[in-house]
């Protein structure tokens, strides 16, 4: 496959091209996440109060997988960019090699601290109960999202976004339709309840990886995975923990994050930290589109990178910084309209509808400027430097918003957390766009 195309074709049609496969598969991802909690959450309030508990520990499984994915994607797209077809390989041979590890590790670490992990939010029993059956399967899963990652953004960094795209959402499709059959079990199926959520979940990765090998067997890409490129090469090792490393962490804060905020929010009110799940259940429904122009982006920075042709690096960042800005502006029109329509989808409780609509009004207020922070991240692991994109997700979700919402909460209670979000956003804008400016120099 001649990839130099990613330096020739008009950088506008070219980043629609390399993002609309992502685009539709991440937003078919966003749909899994509400059909998933929506039916979570008719089971009991208490069902989806233990999956937005468990979240933070599951999304730190997925931050290393796709941050570990990312350095293996930029590492590949670097050395085709400057034509070293067999360090490529090398790559994405090790890459596989350490995220089965990685799998491996989360495995068994995960499944062992979550009654510990849990007990720190709740006394509640049913909830402790609910999260443990849970994650004991969803995390089972976890080589099975490893190889899938790995795939993934392998076959992104050849431009193959299309067979990406079908892949992913052959995953996601098969989870939502398995979700209220082992959930609810009609018919000959048993009913499974939130155990049957979590199978849904790892069969619907399974399903995507498995797919992909199908893929990469049929249809060869011009990256290989062999034994014989399993060499531990020390600068390849090291390119891979030196992005793939920050990138993990970027992704991990959140679930940092979330955790933070639970420990503030259940200090006021349970409910606060039934919104504050359903709220990062929602949002899916914007930063994983934009994550899809992201990642359209990604390996075309980094092969113009490795290309030398620094002017297209420019004008990319700026392309895909207006698209993600209009994904934005839809997605805060909306939460200003109907966010009561949006928290009714996950409870009929009035108060926590109210609540909550009132919640996603005020964090609405951080979207648009959110996305120079989120071009600026995956701009910088495009260009491979790790460390500073990190720095930008340090100050998004740990430096500023953590003190934020507590000193906000102490004055004006829970309500006064969720304005930590739109402040924060805008001071990180600021400072993600220096640090982007700087690092590119």
């Amino acid at each position: 496959m001649d990839q130099t195309y990613m330096k020739e074709r008009p950088v506008t049609g070219l980043i629609l091209k390399m993002s609309l496969p992502m685009l539709i598969s991440m937003l078919v991802n966003s749909l899994y996440n509400i059909v998933d909690s929506f039916f979570v959450a008719k089971i009991s309030e208490a069902a989806m109060t233990a999956l937005s508990l468990v979240f933070p520990v599951q999304n730190l499984i997925n931050a290393v997988m796709i941050g570990f994915g990312v350095g293996i994607n930029a590492v590949i797209s670097f050395y085709l960019g400057a034509g070293e077809s067999k360090l490529a390989n090398k790559s994405a041979t090790l890459g596989l090699f350490f995220a089965t590890l990685h799998g491996i590790i989360l495995t068994f670490a995960c499944i062992f601290i979550m009654p510990s992990f849990l007990a720190l939010f709740t006394n509640d029993e049913t909830i402790l109960e609910l999260g443990i059956r849970y994650s004991n399967i969803a995390f089972s899963f976890s080589v099975m999202l490893a190889w899938e990652l790995v795939f993934e953004k392998t076959f992104q960094a050849v431009g193959m976004m299309t067979a990406s795209m079908v892949c992913m959402m052959a995953g996601c499709i098969a989870n939502i339709i398995l979700d209220p059959v082992l959930i609810f079990g009609p018919g000959i199926f048993p009913a499974m309840g939130i155990k049957g959520a979590a199978l849904a979940t790892g069969l619907g990765q399974t399903l995507s990886a498995v797919i992909y090998f199908i893929w990469y067997i049929v249809k060869p890409i011009n990256v290989k995975f062999g034994k014989k490129y399993m060499v531990f090469e020390r600068t390849i090792c090291k390119k891979l923990y030196a992005v793939g490393i920050p990138a993990t962490l970027n992704m991990a804060l959140s679930s940092f994050l979330i955790s933070a905020l639970n420990v503030i929010l259940a200090g006021y009110s349970q409910v606060y930290v039934f919104v504050l799940g359903v709220y990062y259940k929602l949002q899916t429904f914007l930063y994983l589109p934009a994550n899809g122009i992201v990642q359209g982006m990604r390996p075309l920075i980094g092969y113009n990178y490795g290309a030398g042709e620094h002017d297209r690096v420019k004008k990319i960042y700026k392309v895909v910084t207006g698209m993600i800005v209009a994904i934005m502006a839809v997605g805060t029109i909306v939460c200003l309209v109907v966010p009561d329509k949006l928290i009714s989808l996950f409870t009929e409780n009035n108060d926590t509808v109210i609540a909550g609509a009132y919640a996603l009004r005020i964090i609405s207020a951080g979207f648009v400027a959110s996305s120079v922070s989120v071009v600026s991240c995956g701009a910088l692991e495009g260009l491979g430097k790790g460390m500073e994109s990190l720095v930008i997700s340090l100050c998004r979700y740990v430096i500023i918003i953590i003190p934020v919402a507590y000193i906000l909460g102490r004055l004006f209670g829970g309500e006064g957390v969720w304005n930590a979000f739109w402040i924060t956003e805008v001071i990180t804008a600021v400072i993600s766009y220096w640090v982007y400016y700087h690092s590119r120099r």
